[in-house]
């Protein structure tokens, strides 16, 4: 296993995996395609408008989710790693130099008996940080919602 999850770092993460009934190439091909992205990604409530989406190492996807209380909150993906179909890294922040908030994601999909098991992992570079958005903005529940916005939309492919 990777170095960065077999490190310590327990205090400043927010996991979870999933098993979605949809072939691995599918999950895949939803998670990294704007036309399909934009239907699913993102707590209840939430919509998402997208500037760019390039998957691929050294690429950035840029987009606003906005809110339901019409809030809109800026979002990049930068892409460090991007082995299809199966493994994705990449640096969430809001396109802002030095944003206290930025998580590294590591998102590994297993195909398994014709499912797919995905594995998700954000790591802050603080506790403090991580806790202010589990407890802030509901991060927690925010992911269990947005991977269910996931199973619900892939049978619609």
């Amino acid at each position: 296993m990777e170095k960065e999850l077999e490190s310590n770092t327990a205090d400043r993460e927010i996991s979870t995996t999933r098993i979605f009934d949809a072939p691995r190439e599918l999950v895949w091909e939803a998670w990294t395609n704007p036309k399909h992205i934009v239907h699913w990604w993102g707590p209840n409530g939430f919509t998402n408008t997208i500037d760019s989406m390039e998957v691929k190492p050294g690429g950035i996807w840029k987009f606003i989710m906005h809110g339901p209380d019409g809030t809109d909150y800026p979002n990049q993906i930068v892409y460090s790693e991007v082995v299809k179909p199966s493994r994705l890294v990449y640096t969430h922040g809001t396109g802002e130099a030095d944003y206290p908030g930025e998580f590294r994601v590591t998102v590994l999909f297993t195909e398994k008996n014709g499912k797919t098991e995905l594995f998700m992992r954000s790591v802050f570079k603080t506790a403090e940080a991580r806790n202010e958005v589990v407890e802030k903005y509901g991060a927690t529940e925010g992911l269990n919602q947005t991977l269910t916005k996931l199973a619900d939309y892939l049978p619609k492919m």
